[in-house]
């Protein structure tokens, strides 16, 4: 990858929690392509992984970010304002629900559940999206990680299915309504991915093997082919694409 790709851009990615996740693939390629990082944790139980990326990208910046604390939001954004004055990139790549509520069927989720999950799968991203905007100046890319259970049944998916539908469509809407301020909104919709957030899944490793063995490229995207696309939709050369999901799944989201 060109290391001057990037150069001179600010990106803030938010959700790593350890060397699997995909947000940690995302600012892992985006330095490689030269852009300056600004990577958060999510709390102090947390904090000793992440602190091991922190060593090896060297970002600018590095904060606590619980997205249910308004007060750690705001605490990044006005850290990203004063060192840097502006951004150029955000990636989001945060989802939660409780356990007893993404396991059971949708039809007996709790309203507290669900509430839980769309406030911190979605609508934190439209928040960050809110305070990020009037620091992208000359533009930028927003970035959210969904996944085709938001489109198509996938079993055991469960309460994510129409949190991630309500990520999508909150996409296209900012796209819409940030287009004049050359802001671009996307979505990322990998494959199934071996992360911590999706272990929480029932039967994953059999999604992943059905994803492995039926996709029509006969493979899985790795959090850094994740990246690989991030930055790429990041520069110049994608600057006509907004408000789309793009697939990284090898073909999988076409066999429904």
């Amino acid at each position: 990858m060109d290391k001057d790709l990037l150069k001179g851009k600010k990106a803030l990615v938010v959700g790593i929690a350890n060397e699997h996740s995909i947000a940690y693939g995302c600012a892992k390629m985006l330095k490689k392509a030269g852009a300056d990082l600004a990577i958060t944790y999510l709390n102090d139980k947390a904090k000793p992984f992440v602190d091991k990326i922190a060593d090896e990208l060297e970002p600018s910046i590095y904060l606590k970010c619980d997205v249910t604390s308004e007060q750690n939001v705001v605490n990044v954004f006005k850290e990203i304002e004063n060192k840097w004055q502006g951004i150029d990139i955000l990636v989001h790549s945060i989802a939660f629900a409780p356990k007893k509520d993404l396991q059971g069927p949708l039809v007996r989720c709790s309203k507290e559940g669900f509430l839980m999950a769309m406030d911190i799968s979605c609508h934190s991203f439209i928040h960050m999206a809110n305070l990020a905007s009037p620091l992208m100046k000359k533009g930028g890319t927003l970035f959210a990680m969904s996944f085709h259970g938001s489109q198509k049944i996938v079993e055991h998916y469960n309460l994510m299915g129409p949190v991630k539908a309500a990520l999508e469509s909150a996409v296209r809407y900012m796209a819409f309504e940030l287009g004049s301020q050359n802001i671009r909104v996307i979505t990322i919709s990998p494959g199934p991915v071996k992360t911590r957030a999706a272990s929480g899944l029932e039967e994953f490793d059999k999604l992943i093997q059905r994803a492995q063995e039926s996709s029509p490229l006969k493979s899985l995207a790795d959090i850094f082919d994740i990246g690989a696309m991030v930055t790429y939709l990041s520069t110049d050369y994608a600057k006509n694409i907004t408000g789309d999901t793009i697939y990284i799944d090898a073909g999988f989201h076409l066999l429904g």
